[in-house]
């Protein structure tokens, strides 16, 4: 058993039985991440449905983020006994009722109300799946097994969030939470079913590099990274749209795209977060950089807005995978404690980058976005270059 093995050693357990379960905690990130962010395209349905403002369906979203930076940590420390099948099963349990009961709200307190419980199941489901995906697979193949459960969350702005947003409006907003329910239902049967037992009680150790300032460099590392890329991808539509001119009816083209860029950057994640894990973090940080540089220079030609969301689109992926494969690796105490930190530092980053946009797009205009989050990636890119001298001075 690796240090940071949660579950028994892969051995005892058939290749086909943990690929599958591995595919099927993938398609829980695709459905968390779609789930999350499907009131954004269903916004105007809703409103009118529960006849409330946009404003205040978009909470809906911002309040969501908000539960998962706080609940996280808190979470992670109260069931870090729990055995971990029993923990997944019961977190995606709790995620197709509280996504039924979304659909089947009558007011818009009573979704709020199920939208925020979804937000709590994700919280904790965020902090313990790549522990216990990797505690599936030998050491050499977890690099990989990161970026296959990564996969999934790529593909949600490519098929889920687009695909819902299509349901909704030929059905009506519920229907698309109901088929995001069913599918999280048939995910939580294949999770209990397959997912192996054992070992599941312990706590999970610490990584095999443990280090508390290397880890403390990639939470700083995130929180600046993130904000920086949401304070321009937030309003990477307008941006599109209103600054490059972009055509109404191209919209969709382009960001199935960019999407599929996201779903190459988890793959690239994958072959080198194992072999060159600074470089790993530090090529999609600078290309964050450079992208958001790029559109903030020539982001009225058509041409470079759209190789510039690519860009962003793969960067974004490609450190999220790398960023989650290094936290299990320097994990100072427990990695599930340590991908709660990490997470919650991701989230606040999505919070404090669409508060960041709006200031500046309220102030300055949309061009300030992405100037402000070409800035806070270079940022990022700076303080985690500096990694290898916080592992020198343990050495030391």
């Amino acid at each position: 058993m690796t240090q940071q093995t949660i579950i028994t050693d892969p051995s005892g357990t058939s290749r086909w039985r943990r690929i599958a379960a591995l595919g099927a905690l993938s398609v829980g990130t695709f459905s968390f991440v779609t789930t999350e962010a499907a009131p954004i395209g269903l916004l105007t349905l809703i409103a009118e449905d529960l006849d409330r403002s946009l404003t205040t369906i978009g909470s809906l979203v911002s309040a969501y983020a908000a539960v998962v930076v706080l609940a996280s940590v808190p979470l992670t420390r109260l069931t870090r006994d729990l055995p971990r099948r029993t923990l997944l099963g019961g977190l995606l349990a709790v995620f197709a009722v509280a996504t039924l009961a979304s659909a089947l709200a009558p007011t818009f307190e009573l979704l709020l109300v199920a939208r925020l419980v979804t937000a709590l199941s994700q919280a904790l489901f965020w902090s313990v799946v790549a522990p216990v995906a990797t505690g599936m697979f030998p050491a050499h193949r977890h690099g990989a097994v990161v970026s296959t459960l990564f996969t999934g969350s790529s593909l949600a702005p490519v098929l889920g969030i687009p695909a819902g947003t299509w349901l909704g409006v030929q059905v009506g907003w519920r229907a698309t939470f109901l088929a995001l329910a069913a599918i999280v239902t048939a995910t939580c049967v294949v999770v209990i079913a397959l997912l192996p037992a054992g070992g599941g009680s312990e706590r999970s150790a610490a990584g095999e590099e443990a280090d508390a300032r290397r880890y403390a460099c990639l939470v700083v590392v995130t929180a600046l990274g993130i904000t920086g890329l949401f304070s321009a991808y937030t309003y990477i539509t307008a941006q599109l749209l209103d600054v490059a001119g972009l055509p109404r009816q191209s919209l969709g083209v382009v960001l199935l795209g960019t999407g599929a860029a996201g779903v190459l950057g988890a793959l690239i994640s994958g072959r080198l977060v194992q072999r060159r894990p600074l470089i790993s973090l530090v090529v999609p940080l600078a290309t964050m950089a450079a992208a958001m540089l790029l559109l903030f220079l020539a982001g009225r030609w058509l041409p470079a807005a759209v190789v510039a969301v690519a860009l962003l689109a793969l960067a974004g992926s490609w450190f999220a995978a790398a960023l989650q494969g290094r936290v299990l690796r320097v994990a100072p105490l427990s990695t599930d404690i340590a991908s709660a930190g990490s997470s919650t530092a991701y989230n606040a980053g999505i919070l404090a980058g669409s508060w960041l946009g709006g200031v500046l797009v309220d102030g300055p205009g949309l061009p300030a976005t992405a100037l402000a989050g070409s800035l806070l990636a270079a940022a990022a890119t700076l303080v985690m270059l500096t990694e290898p001298l916080l592992a020198r001075r343990k050495l030391r």
